[in-house]
């Protein structure tokens, strides 16, 4: 049976005997709950019994934890398993991943739960702003690799470290590479990272706003932590964190956009369309890669986004629902569009035919990859040249290709969604329209990302206020003498 006993002005102590060790020491578990103010007597003390027995019922199935015992990284092992891969999404469950293995529990996941205070947090939050704790720095290799390799193949190098002779072969002639794979290449040939590779911008820090996401984690779980009553408050709530600076969002001005589609005139079709797409309709980058024909609408010059397609490292590519109800939208598009895309529809049945003409020709054709047949129908936009979905970051690989081709300014292909909006904005347009066509849950969203964009428009309307009195005052003037004439 489960005794309880008054420890402070609003706390009790619940404890349970669980028998003897084997040196005959008695077994006891013990947690401390808090009285909520708004409760009155009656009702605190039904509340008290029922956690009372809750806990004693835990002790004994075995699923009690002991705040006083546990690590962080415990806690969060069972929270990722009873809530995490329940409530969240995979892409989300994936960045929450990264973060606790990558950084946080490293820095603090050896602490006991009951000893972890808000001081651990700010340390762990001042080192994340020091240099070097960027996981996406590029890597050279030093003249120490390249005479290693000399001695060796490409290809044996690459079974051992599973790394294409490809990029092992650009990595020796000195371009860039990511820091998985020169971890994967020095694990393989037993050399250390130091001696062999030189870091590029090493100097660059994680952005106040990654840091704020990491605190978003930890909170998120000490939350929980604090609901399963392992903890009497969370100390992530009592933590300050370092104000981010508040910048633009990055877009082309009208001529650097009328610039880049007279450019891509001549470009493929795919990169062209892509490209158009995004700059006419303000779309984002998942949306775009989960079009699928039956979206289109080209009679009545509609195009409609209601999925996306993401990929994760335990998943692949997938293809998921929108977050929110704004987010599945249909809206115009030009009739220029609309003549693009029957072009683009053209060339991919070209293409499709292409590969059915080669596997009549060749009879058995198919791989062991592709058994079906060469094209594999998914009814979507853009894809592979097999007809299977295109991975989500290559129209991103698509569009600096060609800004590096043509010396254009450095923008994300994503900043083109932005380039859209900032556009439609400078050119008077309201901001429920733009807000409702990116898919904006709140106008306050759109207010917020594009204050900038939405300056001038604000200029111009004092402008003409302006102008309109003293358009009033000049005729007024001008009647005066008129009459004194």
């Amino acid at each position: 049976m489960a005794s309880i006993r008054k420890r402070g002005a609003n706390s009790y102590q619940i404890t349970v005997s669980c028998g003897y060790d084997s040196e005959g020491k008695k077994i006891i578990k013990q947690k401390t709950v808090k009285r909520p103010e708004e409760m009155t007597d009656k009702q605190w003390s039904k509340e008290l019994n029922k956690l009372a027995l809750e806990f004693e019922r835990a002790v004994e199935k075995g699923t009690f934890l002991d705040g006083n015992k546990i690590t962080f990284a415990e806690l969060t092992e069972k929270w990722l398993h009873d809530y995490g891969e329940k409530n969240l999404e995979e892409t989300t469950l994936d960045n929450y991943r990264e973060m606790l293995n990558k950084r946080i529990l490293p820095a603090i996941g050896h602490i006991k739960l009951s000893k972890l205070q808000p001081t651990h947090l700010l340390d762990f939050y001042n080192n994340l702003q020091e240099p070097g704790m960027r996981l996406d720095y590029k890597y050279v290799a030093k003249p120490e690799f390249i005479k290693l390799m000399a001695a060796k193949t490409f290809e044996d190098v690459s079974k051992l470290a599973h790394v294409q002779p490809e990029t092992i072969s650009k990595i020796v002639k000195g371009n860039r590479c990511m820091s998985s794979t020169v971890d994967k290449l020095c694990s393989a040939l037993d050399i250390k990272k130091e001696k062999f590779f030189q870091v590029q911008d090493g100097d660059k820090k994680l952005s106040v706003e990654r840091i704020k996401h990491h605190h978003k984690t930890i909170s998120t779980i000490l939350t929980e932590a604090v609901n399963w009553q392992l903890i009497m408050n969370n100390p992530a709530e009592r933590v300050r964190l370092p104000k981010a600076e508040k910048k633009e969002a990055k877009a082309y001005d009208e001529d650097q956009a009328e610039k880049l589609l007279s450019l891509i005139e001549n470009e493929e079709i795919k990169y062209k369309l892509a490209i158009h797409i995004v700059l006419f309709t303000g779309c984002r980058l998942s949306e775009l890669c989960g079009l699928e024909w039956s979206d289109i609408d080209t009679k009545n010059k509609t195009i409609r986004f209601r999925q996306a397609s993401r990929y994760t490292k335990s998943q692949g590519v997938f293809t998921k629902k929108p977050k929110t109800e704004s987010s599945d939208r249909t809206i115009a598009i030009s009739k220029s569009l609309v003549k693009l895309i029957n072009q683009y529809k053209l060339w991919q049945n070209g293409e499709k035919a292409k590969l059915q003409g080669t596997q009549d020709n060749e009879g058995d054709s198919q791989s062991s990859e592709n058994p079906e047949g060469l094209w594999e129908e998914h009814n979507r936009l853009f894809t592979q040249w097999d007809g299977k979905p295109i991975f989500p970051s290559t129209p991103s690989r698509w569009f600096k290709k060609i800004r590096l081709k043509y010396d254009l300014p450095d923008l994300k292909f994503h900043e083109l969604r932005h380039t859209n909006a900032s556009l439609l904005i400078a050119n008077n347009v309201d901001v429920r329209t733009v807000s409702k066509r990116l898919g904006h849950a709140r106008t306050s969203i759109t207010t917020d990302i594009y204050s900038h964009a939405l300056r001038r428009p604000d200029k111009e309307a004092a402008e003409k206020l302006d102008n309109l009195f003293n358009k009033d005052k000049k005729a007024r003037k001008r009647n005066s003498k008129q009459k004194q004439a």
